[in-house]
Order: structure tokens, then sequence, then C-alpha cells
């Protein structure tokens, strides 16, 4: 079972235990989540279904420490060819080319 299963599994628990008690606050206390958390899992899964519980990133990607793909390519290749090269001499040979990173 995947963490992701699990965050799922936890959060249709408390579901499941609201429905069983018909008391949504008790069923908060027993499992640990606030009530403001179970009615976001409770909207959650009424539009989406299950799949809808998982977890979601809140990290934004950062492009800046990005290189260009063809940049990408060409460390990628040397360092295929020559695995024992350290990342100075990697870049010092890209220099050569005319890549520089």
């Amino acid at each position: 079972m995947t963490n992701a299963e699990k965050v799922i599994k936890n959060k249709m628990v408390l579901i499941k235990l609201a429905e069983q008690l018909g008391n949504v606050s008790q069923a908060c206390k027993i499992i640990g989540y606030s009530r403001d958390s179970f009615y976001r899992f409770k909207k959650m899964y009424d539009e989406q279904g299950a799949e809808g519980l998982r977890e979601l990133s809140r990290r934004k990607p950062n492009p800046k420490n990005r290189v260009d793909p063809e940049v990408e390519a060409a460390v990628l290749a040397i360092t295929l060819e020559n695995p024992a090269l350290g990342q100075v001499r990697v870049s010092n040979t890209l220099k050569q080319d005319g890549i520089f990173v």
C-alpha cells in the first residue's frame, strides 16, 4: 500500500465513520481531524469520488533551476559516455563545445 493509498483510506474511514455514527463532531474527535477538514474531504469525495481524496501537492514548479533541453541532453550524453568524470570536468568539456552550464 502506497502513501497515497493510506491517505485516501484514512479520509474514507472518517467519512464512513461519520455516516455510521450520524455525528460529524464525534467522528472527527475519534479519528483526529477537524470538522473543517471533514467537510472539505466530503465535498471532494462527493464531486470526484475516492480519487478526489488523494493528497495534492502545493509546490509550484520552479523553472528557474532548469536548463534548456539541448544542454540537458548534452550533459547526459557526456556523463553516460564517461561516468567517472566529475561536475567540473563535464562543464569544462561542454565549454570546449560551446555549451555553457
